[in-house]
């Protein structure tokens, strides 16, 4: 049984240090092509129509809903996040905080503004997906500068470093697994350094990106979901302890990057 498990561990580790080819192929000729025809810009131009939507038992819009700069203020909002909210007494990424605004500003529902945050393949994108993509591209171009002066921004930091280098599951995988060092792929997937300031920026400062592969737009907690899936580990909840543990993680390594997303990915 150990040396099965041993098997698995050296397969993951050799899967993801296959040196990338010299040049990334059909994919980079592609984007190339797409230049800034990113079709992200028509879920930014939902999420703007979102925001300013009445909604909810009290049919108010999210004008109201504080992102950090003040009630209605999104530009540079994003680059922000994750960081801590006294009103909440909580450090919430973007899409907890944007949960606790549906619930307290417009009245909704709790269990049915989370019931489906992500879309699946061949759906139609979601309001989550939506609004974050828009509150996103508000901070294009802005500098990555997430909150760390207060302590629980600090121990979820440090929270998310024990878990981005925690193993588990039944292939002994953790984040650090594929993303501590450079230059690496896992199939075709070029697979960013999460450790350095380079690697960090690149990959937090494109999220939310659309993705060819699946004609949607994905948020960074839905990357990291679908990176615990890959794991095999327990699925990773929306505005979960961990999820915005690890998304401060990032962000503070990318802290002094520049925000371009969204981004266009595989």
């Amino acid at each position: 049984m150990k040396r099965h498990h041993l098997g698995l561990t050296l397969f993951a580790a050799w899967l993801c240090s296959v040196p990338l080819a010299a040049d990334d192929g059909v994919f980079n000729q592609y984007r190339d092509l797409m230049g800034d025809d990113n079709p992200a810009v028509f879920v930014i131009d939902e999420g703007e129509e979102l925001w300013f939507m009445p909604q909810g038992p009290e049919s108010a819009t999210l004008e109201a809903c504080d992102l950090g700069l003040g009630p209605g203020v999104t530009a540079g909002a994003y680059v922000r996040f994750p960081r801590y909210f006294a009103d909440a007494d909580a450090v919430m990424d973007l899409e907890s905080r944007l949960v606790h605004c549906m619930t307290t500003i417009q009245g909704r529902d709790l269990e049915a503004v989370t019931a489906k945050p992500y879309s699946l393949r061949g759906d139609f994108g979601t309001e989550m997906e939506a609004l974050v993509t828009w509150l996103a591209a508000e901070s294009e171009g802005a500098t990555i500068a997430p909150e760390q002066t207060h302590a629980a921004e600090r121990a979820m930091y440090s929270l998310g470093e024990e878990i981005f280098y925690y193993r588990a599951g039944p292939h002994d995988f953790s984040c650090a697994t594929c993303h501590e060092q450079s230059g690496m792929r896992i199939r075709l997937q070029a697979l960013p350094d999460l450790t350095s300031h380079t690697g960090a920026a690149e990959a937090w400062g494109s999220w939310p990106a659309y993705r060819i592969s699946q004609g949607l737009v994905r948020t960074m907690g839905w990357r990291l979901r679908d990176c615990f899936r890959q794991q095999r580990w327990p699925e990773l909840q929306m505005g979960s302890e961990a999820s915005i543990a690890l998304q401060t993680y990032m962000a503070v390594n990318a802290a002094g990057g520049t925000m371009t997303a969204p981004g266009l990915k595989r």
